[in-house]
């Protein structure tokens, strides 16, 4: 094969590699021409960060964008020194022009500067804990000075909702309202603490967004767009093998690209089922490890629902009487305080139809562990 594998796992290629968006693109680009802030909400690995990189290269020769991911930050401290560090990074490209900033905005910062291998230098910043409003108030007086109008997706925003300081969601909101140049995308997994912050009258950015929710990608759009690569390096391509793999993951997109992506290395095709299942126990077995541990990590009560809820694969009823007897769980309310602690873990997820295991590959292997172990018994 003379190209590179098209099926992205990570990151974002252009347009070429990213499938579909085209509704959800527009409809994001005419809310941040037209001044209005968004809200995203869907469960990980639907393709929101793709989108919004798709969205940033349309508004590129228009708009300075920024991308934030704070998923992992656990305070307001985390929150502003991460914020300061990816907007003066993306704004500010010259080494001078980053220290002038940094003087005139940033007192509370102390930069650290590493050289990359392509000759450009990336910047970090340290902040103590009490300077986090003040850098805060820094980095929006920054955003306030620009020219150009910016675009900012901050990527899992829910997570200032589980910070420990008090009032975070109305700080940030007093800053954010007062900035008619700077557009946000403020992109999230998590429905219920989303609607919390967007769409309850008590949350501190009530009615302040276009709420904006990403569905999977439609079959038939997703199965051409993968045939089109085939295709162009004269390898056999089943439409029914990639309409089962749609189905058996639901059209969520990074576990279809993610078996694409094996069953492309290959080099052979995509001719049967066969594909997909030897392209879906690699990515099990290479996660086994990760697995086992995380599985012995919860509590005898969470193992347990964890393992049942694999093997019915969606509980609509997970505290009924049927559930709980077919599965020898117990009591409803040790059921409940698994329910919350897993949900909360984001190991289980509730969809429409019911209670499952949020990771796919997650409940694969629970499944099969179920199966190993009942071998070894018998």
């Amino acid at each position: 094969m003379n190209r590179s594998n098209p099926f992205l796992t990570a990151g974002y290629d252009g347009p070429e590699t990213f499938c579909d968006r085209e509704r959800e693109t527009a409809d994001l680009v005419s809310a941040i021409e037209n001044g209005r802030n968004v809200t995203l909400i869907a469960p990980r690995r639907y393709g929101k960060t793709g989108l919004i990189r798709n969205v940033m290269r349309v508004l590129a020769d228009r708009y300075d964008t920024v991308y934030i991911d704070i998923y992992a930050t656990e305070s307001l401290s985390d929150f502003a020194r991460i914020f300061a560090e990816r907007v003066v990074s993306s704004l500010e490209t010259k080494r001078e022009k980053v220290v002038s900033t940094l003087g005139r905005f940033f007192g509370s910062l102390r930069p650290t500067v590493s050289p990359q291998p392509d000759g450009s230098v990336k910047w970090s910043f340290d902040l103590a804990q009490p300077e986090a409003k003040a850098s805060l108030e820094g980095t929006f007086e920054f955003l306030k000075s620009r020219k150009r109008p910016i675009m900012i997706a901050i990527d899992e925003f829910q997570q200032v909702r589980k910070y420990p300081e008090a009032n975070t969601e109305a700080l940030l909101r007093s800053y954010i309202q007062f900035l008619p140049d700077v557009h946000f995308v403020f992109a999230g997994s998590q429905l219920r603490l989303m609607s919390g912050m967007f769409v309850s009258p008590r949350g501190a950015f009530y009615n302040s967004t276009d709420i904006m929710s990403l569905d999977v990608i439609d079959r038939k759009k997703y199965r051409d767009f993968a045939g089109r690569f085939f295709a162009a390096e004269a390898m056999p391509f089943s439409k029914a093998a990639f309409d089962e793999l749609y189905r058996r993951f639901d059209g969520i997109t990074w576990y279809v690209q993610s078996v694409l992506n094996r069953v492309w290395q290959k080099g052979s095709g995509f001719r049967t089922r066969r594909d997909t299942d030897d392209a879906v126990k690699s990515l099990v077995d290479n996660r086994n490890l990760v697995f086992f541990d995380l599985f012995r990590s919860q509590s005898e009560a969470s193992r347990a629902l964890l393992k049942a809820v694999a093997a019915e694969g969606v509980v609509s009823a997970p505290t009924g009487k049927a559930f709980l007897s077919d599965h020898s769980l117990g009591a409803a309310s040790t059921v409940s305080s698994a329910i919350e602690n897993l949900v909360g873990r984001e190991l289980l997820y509730k969809s429409e139809n019911g209670y499952m295991v949020y990771d796919r590959l997650f409940g694969i292997w629970l499944r099969r562990d179920m199966v190993s172990h009942h071998s070894k018994i018998t």
